[in-house]
């Protein structure tokens, strides 16, 4: 269900576009007010002292800014802006290669690093902390040890999982910053931001509804905005309207607690077939027909945030509010 429209992965055709409304400073940055401040003391201690800042961590829900945030870093420390992925790199050698072509000052993004296999990670620990990389050459008794002296770098890691993360590379980032889903007042500037680079005019009531429905993600919020102006275009919208937002967003599917199609039948079928619960996650995978896993990684996490769902030892269950939210009347009120 990558497709989803209220997804919060980046989607096959979105990169180019998302490429070209990313902020390129952390003036321009909007959200993530203590984070950005944090960032904003660290880079300038480092620029005095002229040193390669801390190698730092991001983590959070996907579509929050993360990227974003690794590329302001590096545009503001002034350095080269690499990127990779933890799937990416395989084997040892292909994180040495990566390393070995580093210049000092430059900011290396991995992408998804708690995907890297063990026997890279053991690569990186030196580089992280001695900026040295220690490479085997020959093998058996012929076998030894040469350690190559790196340029100093900033490593910038990227995760929607820091729980998988192992603690001794946890441990080696001098940075760690949560990134939390935005405000609606965040969010709402966003949009106005975004309909500015795409040359479209909107409304502060559009922008507000758009901002509403967004699940408190940008990228999410740029989708929809996307698909918004096309709908606002096709009808010959100088200014895109509330009205037009309320009709588009219908016909997408995302309601006013930015809840779609799937979100719907999940919590439906829990009052439906279950009297609103408690009811195991596999029983309800198979009723909807979606793997267990997709639904507790990719379909809960908002809804329990959001309060729409509570995990017990009995399994899950629908909350009053879930019952407001359709109009139901709740059991035993």
């Amino acid at each position: 269900m990558d497709d989803r429209m209220v997804s919060g992965d980046v989607q096959p055709d979105e990169e180019s576009v998302e490429y070209s409304l990313r902020p390129q400073s952390l003036a321009q940055y909007i959200g993530q007010g203590k984070t950005k401040e944090n960032l904003k003391i660290f880079i300038e201690a480092a620029r005095m002292r002229n040193e390669p800042l801390d190698h730092v961590l991001l983590y959070g829900p996907p579509g929050l800014g993360k990227t974003t945030l690794a590329s302001i870093i590096s545009n503001e420390m002034g350095g080269q802006f690499r990127t990779t992925a933890g799937p990416a790199i395989e084997r040892a050698g292909d994180l040495a290669a990566i390393l070995s072509s580093l210049e000092a000052g430059d900011v290396l993004f991995i992408d998804e690093i708690h995907r890297l296999p063990r026997s890279v990670e053991e690569v990186l620990y030196p580089a992280m902390e001695d900026f040295c990389l220690d490479i085997v050459i020959g093998s058996g008794s012929e076998a030894r040890s040469i350690r190559l002296d790196l340029p100093p770098f900033t490593l910038v890691g990227a995760t929607t999982r820091a729980g998988l993360l192992s603690a001794p590379l946890r441990d080696r980032f001098g940075v760690l910053s949560r990134l939390d889903y935005y405000t609606t007042e965040d969010l709402c500037a966003i949009v106005e931001r975004t309909s500015d680079i795409f040359h479209v005019d909107i409304s502060e009531e559009a922008a507000v509804e758009i901002a509403r429905r967004s699940r408190g993600t940008p990228r999410i919020a740029n989708r929809l905005l996307k698909r918004v102006r096309d709908i606002a275009q096709v009808k010959g919208e100088a200014v895109i309207s509330k009205d037009t937002t309320q009709h588009a967003l219908t016909m997408l599917q995302v309601d006013q607690e930015g809840l779609d199609h799937v979100d719907h039948k999940l919590l439906t079928s829990i009052m439906d077939h279950f009297k609103g619960g408690p009811v195991g996650l596999d029983t309800i995978a198979a009723t909807i027909g979606e793997e267990s896993q997709t639904i507790e990684e990719v379909y809960e996490p908002f809804l329990l945030q959001m309060g729409f769902i509570q995990r017990t030892p009995r399994g899950r269950l629908v909350t009053n509010k879930t019952y407001e939210h359709f109009n139901r009347e709740v059991p035993g009120a």
